[in-house]
């Protein structure tokens, strides 16, 4: 492991091509040494035995998986039996969040927040999982009002999570501000930044439009200049966001949590340039 931690995350392949792929990925990732993979999870689950079968390929390699678990539209005994599905692959580590209600679903279930899986896991599995939740610099996008979004973040923590991780972002202020603003709600645990190497422009500016997440007008401006120049769109994005890491280092941040979209490329390059690759 570096000595500056790092994770990579994937979602779930959906072909045995994919799967294959994601596999290659993993050994060249691997390479930095990672503290661990995370994988995703739809919608109310719906990719559930994906992501088991994507965290049970990553723990067949040898390195430390955390699975995603969203808690909207699900039962006690639903999350019950998936920690159990977990613990027999020896995984202790996961992220759990709320999720989005599945379409067609009229009812939360038993979970209406992620605080509330947090407190759940802690009442009846005790300290047996390291957990991570999901934190927002520029605040959630559903949420109106910046205080109480940092309110129910404090809250997760509070319930029981080990550490967070932030949503991508390209403004260091925002995550510098929002730890702040959290430190001084009594909220102790790390937070670690989330980045997106720049793999396709197009893709992260519509990501971003949907999160509510503000792309410096600098950047947009130069890389809807490249139009399909994909080698200068590759150089300037790596650029971003290696001075992006530079930045959340030596500002304090303890550690990144690399978006891969099941790349490695650019997320090799951005630790290279940090010398940890």
């Amino acid at each position: 492991m570096n000595t500056f931690p790092i994770s990579f995350e994937f979602f779930p392949p959906n072909t045995p091509v994919g799967a294959d792929k994601l596999k290659a990925v993993v050994q060249e990732l691997a390479a930095v040494k990672p503290e661990f993979f995370s994988v995703t999870y739809g919608a109310g689950g719906s990719t559930r035995d994906k992501t088991l079968a994507t965290v049970r390929d990553i723990a067949a390699q040898g390195f430390d998986a955390a699975p995603h678990l969203s808690c909207v539209g699900s039962t006690e005994d639903g999350i019950a039996e998936i920690l159990d599905t977990y613990r027999a692959q020896g995984i202790r580590r996961l992220v759990a969040l709320r999720g989005d209600l599945p379409s067609g679903t009229a009812t939360a279930g038993e979970f209406r927040y992620a605080a509330d899986l947090i407190a759940y896991i802690r009442r009846s599995q005790g300290s047996d999982w390291h957990i991570e939740v999901a934190a927002y610099p520029e605040y959630h996008p559903q949420q109106r009002y910046a205080r109480r979004d940092l309110e129910h973040f404090a809250a997760k923590v509070k319930a029981g999570a080990d550490s967070a991780i932030t949503q991508f972002f390209f403004n260091p202020d925002a995550y510098f501000h929002f730890v702040d603003e959290v430190r001084a709600l009594g909220v102790t645990v790390p937070i670690v930044p989330g980045i997106m190497p720049i793999h396709n422009y197009a893709k992260i500016a519509t990501f971003a439009a949907r999160d509510g997440i503000e792309i410096p007008r600098w950047v947009a401006l130069k890389m809807e200049g490249y139009l399909d120049d994909a080698a200068s769109v590759r150089a300037f994005g790596i650029e971003v966001v290696a001075r992006l890491c530079e930045r959340l280092r030596a500002g304090g941040a303890p550690g990144i949590h690399f978006y891969t979209l099941n790349q490695s490329a650019l997320s090799l390059e951005v630790c290279r340039r940090l010398g940890l690759a």
